[in-house]
């Protein structure tokens, strides 16, 4: 899920081809948002239905990449221009499978690799640190790009996808050619994690105490499945999914490094674990809440809990180049698998900026 400190500005800001056809699900949701901060007339809000999720992937790759061999999907033409999307969690990469075959339709080279720990993207060597620090979800994306030869892509992201995403264009802005980036801002600072929040804000992250214990652990290696099921649920409230489409984005949790990642990670953010010291220099930077030039939309899940208060007021200065912002209303957290259309047209629209 997304970083504790964006939540807390909720409270204070006033809160008390072929492979295109393979893809593609019969029940895409309409595309339609409140736009704002960026070009164009501001429309007025239009609820969306919620997308369906349908749909399936194609036989998936594998790539050596880094210290991973990573799985992905890949959707439209092999030299169309790329657009990478990355998920959240808990979630993988059937949260694109109506988005991928609507931009692969467009022309665009698609791929949607599974993060570390998730689905089929296991580890070279046994040995490696099993480590889900921010800073190395983002030199895993940016050795597939190295793998796959793509010098340059547009990325799309949410949770932990939008963070990664971020991360890369703000650090490696030639390697961004545009992004969109749900709930906005998301780079990690572990020094303001250390300060609490208001009651509120801090029961919606009631997951990430349970996993600084090693209760929480041992519950979640337990119940995993009805554990990820509860927070679909409780972030995603208009989204009427069925078992069949959790059931498929479930196994991907079954990968054996998926609980020792899902833990580090939380556990790294609140500073309750090390990550690996050659990622100090990178973090720090980080840290210090570097600013995004690209061309950047950043969408905001109306019914999302961890959705800032402001209309992406509270994010809006970290984007420094072309910018809109879009909040979609009656969609929750699960922004692409949710309302893909709206998704899909947000990286149309930005690679057009």
């Amino acid at each position: 899920m997304i970083d504790r400190r964006t939540f807390g500005k909720v409270i204070g800001a006033g809160a008390a081809g072929t492979a295109a056809a393979s893809l593609i699900g019969p029940n895409s949701s309409a595309a339609a948002a409140s736009s704002s901060s960026g070009p164009g007339a501001e429309g007025a809000a239009t609820p969306l239905t919620p997308g369906t999720g349908s749909g399936s992937v194609p036989a998936l790759k594998q790539v050596r990449a880094g210290e991973l061999n990573v799985g992905y999907a890949e959707a439209g033409p092999a030299d169309g221009p790329a657009v990478i999307l990355l998920h959240g969690w808990p979630y993988d990469i059937h949260s694109y499978v109506e988005v991928a075959p609507l931009l692969a339709a467009k022309g665009y080279r698609v791929i949607v690799p599974y993060l570390r720990g998730h689905g089929t993207t296991t580890f070279l060597s046994s040995t490696s640190f099993r480590n889900a620090q921010q800073s190395v979800i983002a030199y895993d994306i940016i050795a597939l790009m190295d793998a796959l030869k793509i010098r340059k892509a547009v990325f799309g992201g949410f949770d932990w996808g939008s963070r990664t995403a971020d991360i890369i264009a703000a650090l490696w802005p030639k390697r961004c050619r545009a992004l969109v980036s749900v709930t906005g801002y998301l780079i990690t600072n572990r020094e303001k994690n250390k300060q609490p929040l208001p009651p509120a804000a801090e029961w919606a992250w009631w997951y990430q105490y349970y996993f600084a214990t090693e209760r929480g652990a041992l519950g979640f290696e337990q119940y995993r499945h009805d554990f990820t099921k509860l927070i679909w649920h409780n972030v995603s409230p208009s989204w009427n999914f069925d078992d069949a489409t959790f059931d498929r984005t479930a196994a991907a949790f079954d990968n054996e490094d998926y609980v020792p990642i899902v833990i580090h990670n939380y556990r790294w953010r609140l500073g309750l674990a090390e990550g690996d010291p050659r990622y100090n220099a990178i973090e720090a930077r980080l840290a210090a809440a570097p600013d995004i030039a690209v061309p950047t939309i950043t969408l905001d899940g109306e019914l999302d809990p961890f959705t800032p208060a402001g209309d992406g007021a509270a994010y809006r200065a970290k984007f420094t180049g072309p910018y809109d912002h879009r909040t979609l209303r009656g969609i929750g957290h699960n922004v692409p698998q949710e309302a893909p259309e709206a998704f899909a047209q947000a990286v149309l629209d930005v690679a057009r900026f």
